[in-house]
């Protein structure tokens, strides 16, 4: 491993708050190996809602004989139910996202660490979403947190039985992963990982746009994600304008749910044709439509992108949107702006646009795992 990769790993365990970590070319190669990962007789334990890599790292480990059960989405006292159920004969291993963009809300850290550790379990953590992201101290001048060290540090949690599995491509915009943990997880697993062995490591071009991208998150990493914050409120708000909501809180992917009579499809290609690009993706609540926001969204591409699809979800072509109309298309929640303050006005804020792809582009923006 060269030194830069070396370097690397250290800066990154530091950034999420483990003792160690490792880089990986994707989350993909790491969670198929998610077996290095177990401790001896474990039975694993399966969050309903998470990210489609981590559950196929849970369905090769079960093909491989592992025990498997799945529990409902942030659901501890399902998780209980299962675990008192397990007697205790096997070591319990949930995995689970860190931030479930879908819901809009941080994985329940606290009540599932307090669910297996009577059993000696150990918590295996999707972090993509929330890296780059969330971080220290989340207060509502700023509402994303410090340093964007993603779940255990919006948390403030230090626990030698979380390991952290994260791309680096949602949040900073390189196609690079990374595991972090204890020591003797790291350990563990790169003695036991057959990706590592197997597999092409992470390439000199993809080390070095990793350290530019965490040079910038320390440079501008604060700037980026106030300015983040207020294109996501502004957006949220432009919606309230128009009789409309999105889930998601804070989070720059914002979810539209749609009610039965509206084809997601029919609305995607509506704003196709208006040159506003959204995204399909299905998940466990079905087909979303989602817009995806970045620190380099101007408050008109925000205005342009509400307008067009308020026009979008008006039935008839060519016609002329009235709210009530719009109102039937969705159903409107409006946001509550108190839980989140008055967004902090930040100076300087044109420097981002210099950074390039590594933050500016990345946080929010990539779908590369």
């Amino acid at each position: 491993m060269p030194e830069a990769a070396r370097e690397l790993e250290i800066d990154l365990a530091r950034l999420v708050g483990c003792e160690s970590a490792l880089l990986g070319s994707s989350t993909l190669h790491v969670f198929w190996d998610l077996p290095a990962l177990l401790p001896a007789h474990p039975l694993l334990l399966v969050d309903g809602g998470v990210y489609p890599i981590g559950r196929w790292g849970c369905e090769r480990a079960a093909a491989m004989g592992i025990p498997a059960r799945v529990f409902r989405h942030y659901d501890p006292e399902a998780l209980a139910r299962i675990l008192r159920a397990s007697g205790g004969r096997r070591t319990p291993v949930v995995v689970a996202d860190g931030f479930c963009p879908v819901c809009g809300v941080p994985a329940p850290l606290a009540a599932l660490l307090d669910c297996i550790e009577p059993y000696g379990g150990h918590l295996i953590l999707d972090d993509t979403q929330s890296l780059g992201i969330w971080g220290l101290d989340p207060v509502p001048a700023m509402p994303y947190g410090r340093g964007g060290g993603g779940s255990l540090r919006r948390c403030g949690i230090e626990h030698g039985r979380i390991t952290l599995v994260s791309s680096l491509a949602k949040g900073f915009g390189v196609p690079v992963a990374m595991l972090a943990g204890s020591r003797g997880i790291t350990r563990r697993f790169q003695a036991a990982s057959l990706t590592r062995v197997h597999c092409s490591p992470p390439s000199f071009a993809v080390l070095h746009g990793a350290r530019a991208a965490l040079e910038a998150n320390c440079q501008f990493g604060e700037v980026l994600r106030a300015r983040l914050a207020q294109r996501v409120i502004a957006f949220r708000q432009r919606l309230a304008d128009l009789g409309l909501a999105a889930e998601g809180g804070l989070f720059p992917v914002q979810g539209l749910t749609l009610v039965p009579s509206v084809d997601p499809v029919r609305v995607h290609a509506r704003l196709l044709g208006q040159g506003v690009t959204a995204v399909l993706a299905r998940g466990h609540r079905g087909t979303r439509l989602s817009f995806l926001i970045t620190a380099r969204h101007r408050r008109d591409d925000l205005d342009q992108a509400a307008a067009a699809l308020g026009v979008a979800l008006w039935p008839y072509p060519g016609g002329r949107p009235r709210p009530q109309a719009i109102r039937t298309g969705l159903a409107a929640r409006p946001w509550p702006a108190h839980r989140i303050g008055h967004p902090t006005q930040i100076g300087g804020i044109d420097r981002g646009a210099q950074l390039g792809p590594q933050l500016d582009a990345g946080i929010g923006a990539r779908r590369d795992r």
